[in-house]
């Protein structure tokens, strides 16, 4: 552990130093394994204290991505095997925790058109998604902008294998394929409560 800790540090001071990363805070924490792709140097900012588990992939496929177009704010935890890949806009705000093997990404993959191999076609314009300060996003869930803003309110939790496609309330938990609300958060009674089928 020690060992791994050491490489992880030293890697966060040359990625800094000569690699181009200027927006990696040297107080963030990233696992030796993590991988990077920015098209341009300030597309990917890190804050202090945020935590990348092994083997998480931070994208940011467009030369032309606006600076910080990937962010994540400080005391995130982002957990083992993740995909984050923001063509547009990902922002990440304080505190969020996320399970193994989450996905959340502002794009996909274009296919409209049959000639083409689905690879040489690039992505979608996509959209812009921030995930707001204290959510929990749950193992193997999947968080993907089509289009406009995708917004998961404050202290949402997204439950394991869910699909997100669409914005979250505030203080709501969804599951299923789409995500849908199963209950909210009652400030009057204080209470998590089942949320009335449609």
């Amino acid at each position: 552990m020690k060992a791994s800790n050491a490489i992880s540090r030293a890697r966060v001071a040359w990625m800094r130093r000569f690699g181009g990363w200027s927006g990696v805070d040297p107080a963030a924490w990233l696992h030796w394994s993590v991988d990077f792709r920015q098209s341009a140097p300030g597309q990917i900012h890190l804050a202090a204290g945020c935590v990348l588990e092994r083997s998480t992939w931070l994208n940011v496929p467009e030369v032309d991505a606006a600076d910080g177009a990937l962010t994540i704010a400080k005391g995130c935890a982002i957990g083992r095997n993740n995909v984050i890949s923001a063509k547009n806009s990902i922002r990440i705000e304080e505190a969020i925790v996320t399970g193994p093997q989450v996905l959340i990404m502002d794009h996909a993959h274009a296919y409209e058109d049959v000639t083409t191999p689905i690879l040489h076609q690039g992505v979608t314009d996509g959209g812009t998604i921030v995930i707001e300060t204290g959510c929990w996003i749950g193992f193997g869930a999947c968080v993907v902008a089509n289009r406009g803003e995708l917004r998961v309110g404050r202290n949402s939790i997204i439950a394991a294998n869910a699909v997100v496609t669409s914005s979250v309330p505030p203080m709501t938990i969804v599951a299923g394929t789409p995500a849908k609300p199963i209950r909210t958060y009652n400030e009057s009674t204080g209470n998590w409560e089942r949320t009335e089928a449609p």
